[in-house]
């Protein structure tokens, strides 16, 4: 994914020339706000099948986060109701799949203690930059927040996908990404905050 919701490249288009707010990169974002229910339904079922197809469906949504973004940047059509889809579009993803994942009773399971703690930052950042956003102070996007939406990408299709195959065992894979996932989550929301709190020093 593009780590949407730590910050979107490029400014609206503004005066006469700015875009319709339902264009097509926004549908492709509400599409993958569209899949989400049937990734949930997917994964209330167990077995190689549904495991495989919801991997599939969860790689379409990944697809349409990098496609939704490619066009409104090669055609201006950055729009403020795209700046919002898109992150809540990855929210939503991400944060069913893992609380699905931790909900589903084959082991071994995901850690719920973990997606706790990754929804609880998701929660802390958005605040946070809706605070920001009040005082007029933009955030823009980090390393360490694009980091960690890569690593829960690469977590999550190895966790659902779950099932050995040749040899590989994606669960175990998948444990090792999302704790990666989890130390960026934690190091990030925490650095975002100390930039917010310098900003706001400084504007004494």
């Amino acid at each position: 994914m593009n780590a949407a919701d730590e910050g979107t490249a490029g400014q609206p288009a503004s005066g006469a020339g700015r875009p319709r707010a339902l264009n097509l990169p926004n549908v492709i974002s509400l599409s993958r706000v569209a899949i989400t229910p049937l990734l949930i339904w997917l994964l209330t079922y167990e077995g190689r099948v549904a495991a495989f197809v919801a991997t599939a469906a969860f790689i379409i949504a990944c697809v349409s986060d990098w496609l939704d973004g490619y066009l409104a940047r090669r055609s201006g059509l950055i729009t403020n109701l795209g700046k919002f889809l898109d992150p809540l579009a990855d929210k939503v993803l991400i944060i069913s799949a893992l609380i699905m994942l931790a909900a589903m009773q084959r082991t071994p399971r995901v850690p719920g203690w973990i997606v706790a703690a990754i929804a609880a930052r998701e929660v802390a950042v958005t605040g946070l930059r809706a605070i920001a956003r009040d005082e007029g102070i933009v955030l823009g996007a980090e390393s360490l927040g694009k980091a960690k939406m890569t690593f829960e990408v690469v977590a999550l299709v190895a966790l659902l996908l779950h099932y050995p195959i040749w040899l590989i065992d994606f669960h175990a894979a998948g444990i090792v990404f999302l704790w990666i996932a989890l130390f960026l989550a934690l190091w990030s929301g925490v650095a975002y905050h100390l930039r917010l709190a310098r900003v706001i020093a400084q504007r004494g």
